[in-house]
């Protein structure tokens, strides 16, 4: 359920609620530190500080806003003088190259109606590799683009997901996952980089998660989820054909696949076993050793090697950013090297060229979109190759984010970030939002918010919650929430609401609350559960019958299926707690204004569920908009479909938190 797709919120389990771009163009998962964030453990009831720039800003329309770009990805061409990313830049994903010297980007693929998303140039040629579903039905394809333009489909066939697990070190060959076999398990096929020939080198029949292949092509990493907060590692070796499990462990412990070594000798791995956080630790292959390579305060997300292991990059969530470390490998040793200095944001997205002479990043601050860098290593030159923030805004007008904490009602410390409008003083008391992110188990980010900033621009205080159970906090705050849906991770949001009326700066009277996916579960949770704590909620792609989103999951989650039984409940053996915290069944009790947002082909929260959670609020005399976007998954992919759905929740708020402000909103 799962709403934002970062390195960091990586869980086990799918996150049935998140899905990136579900609120606005430009949305990230992640930024720059915080300035001056608190430390870990530190029991803040920490006021947040007011603005100290003028409250004469400029208002933006939506419309303005969503000229910002959004790119992703990266990829470069065999003679490493172009890069391959995705832009919306059109209105919808498509494929773009961009020339490191500069100039336009050159559109490479057209699409009006299903985005499609870059995944790789071939190593030897200008050949591309892209995948794209149809209408959000997350049945993605992988397709190569020929050298004359002309389009393959690699996975053809109707009901299949399929995607791209990483080339062969000489590129020769590219390897691709497919539940065509089963729409229950992954196998894992080798393609020959000429002809498309490919070969079955990985027969998934025990719900196992690919995670990565040895550069000499003997070995497969495979992860097994037994809870959303405990997992093994094991090995494939498809020479002998025999599995090893290298994880037994005693205790609740997540162990994941992070990295195979250059020289296929030894595997990486994430473990926060005996521990609050994920360390990375080196399995070798030969004699089965097992040390610690690398630790922080915080989660290490993910670590990976340039293809000549000359390099390597990690990346640590925290504290709601992201911190890159960069080392280089020399006689033998590790020894870290500097990143570029620069202003405004922080470094995600690394991406080396094949050769390591050249490092592509993005660069991502609070007021600040993803834009595209390239690094030379030999000469330290930085160059920008992308201005993605819209033309119309000044950056000045924007807010910046800060990470606050304050108290839950058992004493459980809440960490939070958020935007404060610059109008916002004592004699000018604001409107609030609590912005609910997806999950269970997701995270709010810091970075570039187009929902966050528009409505920060238009007088709305936002406050985006990590309520117990978010991910990047330890181990024991992720796991604070399982069997409590509806209950603690609720009465955080509550008491979120009474930290914001502390401020002095918010009218506690005008405070809504509002998230996508699992945070639209939290929405109506909040109506139905505690309905006199919210003016108002707009649930975006939400949850409201737990029997019927968990007895419909999409098949290729098999291998997840316990793991989210054991998060929130078995409809068979659970039904009656499922029926206890699920809002459509005390929809009577909602009495609050409310809006809905779905997407027609959405396979994670299907259809259904708004429509019922509509109907039944509406029988209460309830007032209720209900905005259905036909050519949407579980998410945005078109900015005309955002552009409607922000312009219209900035209506319903104004209408119901700033009365005189706001138009009606429309019937539906």
């Amino acid at each position: 359920m799962t709403m934002t797709s970062t390195h960091f919120s990586q869980r086990l389990l799918p996150r049935l609620l998140i899905v990136a771009g579900v609120f606005a163009a430009g949305a990230s998962g992640s930024a720059q530190a915080a300035d001056t964030p608190s430390p870990a453990g530190s029991v803040a009831t920490q006021a947040a500080r007011p603005s100290l720039q003028s409250a004469h800003v400029k208002r933006y329309a939506i419309e303005q806003f969503m000229a910002t770009t959004s790119i992703m990805g990266a990829s470069f061409s065999a003679d490493e003088k172009r890069i391959l990313f995705s832009s919306n830049a059109s209105g919808i994903f498509n494929v773009y190259s961009q020339d490191i010297a500069g100039g336009a980007p050159q559109a490479l693929t057209h699409s009006t109606t299903d985005s499609h998303y870059a995944v790789s140039y071939f190593p030897k040629d200008d050949r591309v590799l892209f995948t794209r579903d149809k209408g959000g039905d997350e049945q993605n394809h992988l397709l190569v683009r020929q050298l004359d333009g002309s389009e393959q489909d690699l996975t053809p066939g109707e009901k299949l997901k399929a995607g791209f697990e990483g080339w062969t070190p000489d590129g020769s060959a590219f390897y691709v996952s497919s539940n065509e076999r089963d729409p229950k398990f992954f196998d894992l096929y080798r393609f020959d980089a000429n002809t498309y020939a490919r070969t079955l080198i990985y027969k998934n029949e025990s719900g196992y998660d690919l995670s990565g292949i040895s550069p000499d092509g003997r070995w497969i990493a495979l992860d097994k989820v037994n809870t959303t907060a405990d997992s093994d590692v094991y090995l494939w070796d498809t020479q002998t054909q025999q599995l090893k499990h290298l994880t037994p462990h005693q205790g609740v412990a997540s162990h994941r696949a992070a990295s195979f070594t250059p020289d296929s000798t030894g595997l990486i791995l994430q473990s926060n076993a005996d521990a609050e956080f994920d360390r990375l630790l080196q399995y070798d292959l030969a004699s089965g050793k097992l040390q610690e390579l690398e630790k922080a305060d915080w989660d290490i997300a993910f670590t990976f090697f340039s293809l000549d292991g000359r390099y390597r990059v990690s990346g640590i969530n925290a504290d709601a950013s992201t911190q890159i470390r960069l080392t280089e490998r020399v006689n033998g040793r590790e020894r870290p090297l500097a990143l570029p200095q620069l202003p405004g944001g922080e470094i995600r997205g690394v991406k080396f060229s094949r050769s390591a002479a050249k490092m592509a990043f993005y660069l991502n601050g609070d007021r600040s979109p993803n834009n595209l860098f390239v690094y030379d290593m030999a000469t330290r030159k930085v160059s920008q190759l992308t201005h993605s923030l819209s033309k119309d805004i000044d950056p000045a007008d924007l807010v910046d984010a800060r990470v606050v904490r304050f108290k839950s009602f058992d004493g459980m410390v809440i960490p939070s970030v958020y935007y404060q409008p610059r109008e916002a003083s004592a004699a000018h008391k604001v409107p609030a939002v609590l912005l609910v992110h997806g999950g269970p188990g997701g995270q709010t980010t810091r970075g570039y918010s187009a929902l966050a900033q528009y409505l920060a621009n238009h007088g709305y205080a936002v406050l985006g919650i990590n309520n117990r159970g978010s991910s990047g906090y330890g181990k024991s705050f992720f796991t604070a929430d399982d069997g409590k849906h509806g209950r603690e991770p609720l009465w955080d949001c509550v008491e979120a609401k009474t930290y914001l009326a502390s401020l002095g700066v918010i009218d506690p009277e005008r405070i809504g609350i509002m998230g996508g996916s699992y945070g639209g579960y939290m929405t109506l949770a909040a109506l139905a559960f505690r309905p006199e704590a919210f003016k108002v909620g707009v649930d975006i792609f939400g949850v409201s019958n737990w029997l019927r989103t968990l007895e419909s999951i999409p098949p290729y989650w098999e291998s997840y299926r316990l793991a989210l039984y054991q998060e929130i409940g078995d409809p068979v053996k659970d039904r009656e707690h499922l029926i206890a915290t699920s809002p459509l069944f005390h929809a009577k009790e909602i009495r609050r204004p409310l809006m809905v947002i779905q997407g027609a082909n959405d396979p994670r929260v299907i259809k259904p569920e708004s429509d019922e959670i509509v109907e039944a609020v509406k029988k209460n005399g309830v007032p209720v908009e209900y905005l259905v976007f036909d050519d949407e998954g579980h998410g945005f992919s078109k900015k005309k479909n955002q552009i409607e759905a922000n312009r219209r929740i900035l209506e319903f708020l104004d209408h119901y938190l700033r009365p005189g402000v706001g138009a009606e909103p429309a019937a539906r």
